[in-house]
């Protein structure tokens, strides 16, 4: 079991995740196993968000440049919100080919980090024969829990 990492200085946190790893399943990799989080902050379900921009066009064909968008249009809602990228708590990626994923996942990693730091919620991938937009390569679900 691993603690959230310890506030900046001026920093007010609310809401704290516990970050549950056992040592029997080896050390993640970008992910956490679980987060268990303290009673009282809202829960925020946010629907499968894809690379698509304000007119509702997926941005580019490139898987990378997609997750990338996805993954920004996600914190949009936890932003929306009143969160911050550090409580989401729980990621679902659903992709249309894996092996191009694990390809790109230097790539994807860095763009990952870009927008969420260090931040590592419990994640799954799952691989989809096709998502709701023809065009769509990526799909990304969570769950963050608000203060």
């Amino acid at each position: 079991m691993v603690g959230f990492s310890p506030q900046r200085t001026g920093e007010k946190r609310l809401m704290s995740f516990t970050f549950i790893n056992p040592e029997s399943l080896g050390a993640p990799r970008g992910y956490s196993n679980g987060v268990l989080t303290e009673a009282g902050g809202r829960l925020l379900f946010i629907a499968g968000q894809i690379a698509w921009d304000q007119q509702q066009q997926i941005v580019d064909d490139n898987l990378v440049r997609q997750f990338d968008q996805a993954l920004a249009n996600l914190i949009a809602v936890v932003d929306e919100a009143g969160g911050k990228p550090d409580q989401i708590a729980r990621l679902v990626i659903y992709v249309t080919d894996k092996d191009e994923y694990r390809r790109c996942l230097e790539e994807i990693g860095q763009r990952y980090r870009t927008r969420m730091g260090k931040h590592f919620p419990a994640m799954v991938l799952v691989e989809v024969n096709s998502l709701l937009e023809d065009d769509a390569k990526i799909e990304i679900e969570g769950i963050a829990v608000l203060s």
